[in-house]
């Protein structure tokens, strides 16, 4: 009996003594970890935009009415003249035809031949793109060259059909895609292997997230990160067997803490409020309450009784209730409270999102919300 006691004990004290290990492990696990690569931007390394302007065809009556679209009615005269087609003062009716604008996001190190998708919009009156083809169009960036050509049948996600007494709409029919529909003819020549040096911007700048890039990247290759400003750190090679390029390839993988602004985001429109978790509440308390008023009506009707000279009169019968919210009592929240008890704290007062936003903007205004508010 005591041996079997003694086993049992010592297996308590394993499961003990593993649970402390994990305990001990959990917050470094427990606080959230990025990846340098998720959270920089490498400096130069970025895409490109490209817009153009074409025709798309084949559209069954759907496209822009040539007389109302003048520009349609030239671009197609132009495009037909150079295939060898000569309409000039032909007046042509037709509504297969609608004039877009194309536009097309180019990727960082993207090769001749490769393929980007196409985004296109109506420019005129047509009242579909269902079924249509863009013609051959090129794309051309801010400096004026073309860097791409697209071309094919479109994709169109809404639609629309109609009738003499109902219409049914979804989506938008004039706006479409064209997945992988423009080959790149132009590259966008980047230096990287040869750059003295590079710099990596953080897409939420703070100077405590930057010079913990740093640390991290001095960590594996000591002496080669300086922080210029919360937003950049910049990376110098030390060694002569070392670029740029190389130490962020090295590093880009490595982990760090992100710091973040207690900032709490608001939607009034759609209701919706967002909050940090670094988000803190100095001693306040708070009450919600409103006046509700409800009135229903429940007419009787009164029949008189047989055989007598009197008419059926409807009686009204009205209810009135009040609620002014007197059921209701403050809610207290301490100093420091976090966001945990902010929201417990309000939802036991039973607050709508809208009364919500209302609140925080009234702890705002108190100086008892420590929290940036933005405003969509």
């Amino acid at each position: 009996m005591l041996l079997r006691l003694s086993s049992v004990l010592r297996q308590i004290a394993h499961g003990l003594a593993l649970a402390c290990a994990l305990l001990v492990a959990t917050p470094a696990c427990a606080t959230a970890l990025s990846r340098i690569k998720d959270i920089v931007d490498v400096e130069n390394v970025r895409p490109n935009q490209l817009v153009g302007y074409g025709l798309v065809v084949g559209l069954a009556g759907t496209g822009d009415r040539i007389r109302n679209v003048p520009f349609t009615e030239e671009s197609l005269q132009a495009m037909l003249e150079r295939l060898g087609v000569n309409i000039r003062g032909a007046q042509m009716r037709t509504q297969n035809v609608a004039a877009v604008s194309v536009t097309a996001t180019l990727p960082p190190f993207a090769r001749i031949g490769s393929r980007v998708d196409v985004q296109i919009g109506s420019l005129g009156d047509a009242t579909s793109l269902q079924g249509g083809v863009l013609i051959a169009t090129s794309l051309h960036a801010l400096d004026g060259e073309i860097y791409a050509v697209a071309q094919g049948p479109v994709a169109v996600s809404g639609f629309k059909a109609q009738g003499q007494a109902a219409s049914v709409t979804r989506g938008v029919a004039t706006s479409a895609r064209i997945a992988g529909g423009a080959l790149v003819e132009r590259e966008v020549p980047y230096a990287l292997l040869s750059a003295g040096a590079l710099k990596l911007a953080l897409r939420n700048p703070d100077f405590t997230t930057a010079y913990r890039v740093a640390r991290a990247i001095n960590g594996a290759v000591p002496g080669v990160a300086e922080v210029l400003d919360p937003s950049t750190v910049q990376i110098v090679p030390r060694g002569a067997g070392d670029s740029a390029m190389a130490i962020v390839a090295r590093t880009e993988n490595l982990p760090v803490e992100v710091d973040q602004l207690a900032r709490v985001v608001i939607n009034e429109a759609a209701g919706t409020v967002v909050m940090g978790a670094d988000v803190r509440i100095s001693p306040v308390a708070i009450a919600q309450g409103g006046l509700t008023i409800s009135v229903s009506e429940s007419p009787v009707a009164s029949q008189p009784g047989p055989f007598s000279a009197g008419g059926t009169v409807v009686l009204p019968r009205t209810a009135i209730s009040v609620d002014d919210g007197g059921g209701r009592s403050l809610a207290t929240l301490g100093g420091g409270a976090s966001l945990r008890d902010l929201v417990t704290g309000l939802n036991a007062l039973g607050v709508s999102p809208r009364d919500l936003i209302t609140i925080l903007q009234a702890l705002r205004t108190a100086g008892a919300l420590q929290a940036e508010i933005e405003v969509q």
